[in-house]
């Protein structure tokens, strides 16, 4: 089976670095101080502190390995790395079949034609245009052209400038979003399964043969505006992270949403071949994993190395491992804020630090202040269930300790993310405390920024 990777539909159920993050500020130390305080402060209970240590990481261990074997996630294979779009960079066997395709397309083609937005024949995108079809047909050049072929076909019968500018309606617009980029600059699609549990939704995209037909020109269209973002040249991004939220997912027994997902993943893999970086699946249940092991002999070695799997527990820091928490949207863990009015204070461009939480411990975050000033920061802790508090400590010795946020048992029911402003008149530190009562792990992230004082 050839891999041929597409950018999924929305609602099909078929598989398809950390930077640093330290921030710098006229009024803030950095790197600034993090102190982690164990168990309780006295000498002679070391060592039972140390055992109760060793005995909450292994229970967060036993607790991880029963959902890897209850749920039989899938173990990601050696992480597939994306090849070089250069011809220089190709083989000398790769860099031949581009230039017998171009000169086969050359032959062929009686007209100008452009496809994504791109003149074929024009200019150096071309190559990196080949290179998806034949890698998608595994170098041989014939297949290749005749996929090519068979593309352009479709593209003019689907009318897909005409496409592109249609009014189809916003009703699935939370469906499928573009959101951020991952860690390597590629661009990320959500795919929000859930939203079908909706059912004057689903019955809208799904009840009838007209409203199928919509929902895929829908979905082309989406793909298609996403794929014109894209940079064609030698070098650039050209493919995209794919996101797949199985929350609540509806499942296989959907009759209609089969026939829907069915024929939008013929096309896509037909005519949208290489658009996938990685294709992670999160908050996946056990009936996907089952549907998963069973074509799971039918896909390539490449095609499977694109593939993350995560169980609800470890979505987060599954994510986390791609795409910056500041480019996460709230409701998967991070702290974007672009579909909210959380805090026009921060944007995605704004980094997060992330600190790791051992289970049973305390945590401490200090921010030196220089100078008058006034502080923001929001913070949270994936999945709560720890305390928190925040004070202002002036340098002064006769100076007063002032509480800004009182501590506070946070659940995972609360606000996911809390922000706070603090005017400060006087030199000192700002403390951000998080207690972890709990034998699991747990990820902190916060970031913060200075505004100029005034009266």
């Amino acid at each position: 089976m050839a891999d041929n990777d597409s950018n999924p539909p929305a609602a099909t159920a078929t598989p398809p670095q950390e930077p640093d993050l330290s921030t710098k500020s006229v009024a803030a130390e950095p790197p600034i101080s993090e102190k982690e305080e164990v168990g309780p402060p006295a000498s002679q209970a070391a060592e039972e502190v140390r055992g109760e240590d060793v005995g909450a990481v292994v229970v967060e261990e036993e607790e991880e390995e029963k959902e890897k074997k209850e749920l039989k996630i899938p173990q990601s294979l050696e992480s597939f790395k994306e090849e070089s779009n250069r011809v220089s960079d190709l083989s000398d066997w790769e860099r031949k079949a581009v230039e017998e395709l171009k000169q086969l397309l050359a032959e062929e083609l009686k007209e100008e034609v452009s496809i994504w937005g791109v003149p074929l024949l024009k200019d150096e995108r071309t190559e990196v245009i080949l290179l998806k079809f034949l890698r998608a047909r595994e170098f041989k050049v014939k297949e290749a052209l005749t996929m090519i072929n068979n593309t352009l076909r479709w593209r003019k019968e689907f009318n897909i400038d005409a496409v592109l500018d249609e009014d189809l309606g916003d009703d699935l617009e939370k469906v499928v979003f573009m959101h951020g980029h991952a860690r390597q600059g590629h661009p990320v699609c959500y795919n929000v399964y859930g939203e079908f549990q909706n059912k004057d939704l689903y019955r809208k995209a799904f009840s009838t043969e007209e409203s199928r037909t919509k929902f895929l020109r829908w979905r082309i269209q989406s793909l298609e505006r996403s794929i014109r973002k894209l940079d064609f040249s030698p070098g650039g991004i050209n493919t995209i992270f794919q996101v797949n939220d199985l929350k609540n997912s509806p499942g296989p027994a959907k009759r209609e949403l089969r026939l829907a997902t069915k024929q939008a993943l013929h096309l896509l893999q037909d005519n949208y071949p290489e658009f996938v970086a990685k294709q992670v699946f999160i908050n996946v249940p056990w009936w996907y994993l089952a549907f998963y092991t069973m074509i799971n002999p039918f896909l390539t070695h490449r095609t499977k190395s694109k593939f993350v799997f995560a169980g609800p527990s470890k979505s987060p820091d599954t994510l986390f491992k791609y795409i910056s928490p500041e480019q996460v949207p709230i409701q998967y863990g991070g702290l974007a804020v672009d579909f909210c009015d959380c805090n026009p204070d921060f944007t995605m461009s704004d980094p997060v630090t992330e600190v790791p939480i051992k289970p049973t411990t305390k945590q401490t975050v200090e921010i030196a202040i220089y100078e008058k000033c006034v502080i923001v920061w929001e913070l949270r802790v994936v999945g709560w269930e720890v305390s928190y508090n925040a004070e202002f400590k002036p340098d002064a010795e006769d100076g007063y300790a002032v509480i800004i946020h009182k501590t506070r048992k946070m659940s995972p029911t609360d606000e996911p993310v809390v922000s706070n402003t603090f005017k400060v008149g006087e030199l000192g530190k700002l403390l951000l405390t998080v207690d972890n009562p709990t034998l699991k792990k747990k990820r902190l992230l916060y970031r913060f920024k200075i505004k100029p004082y005034s009266d």
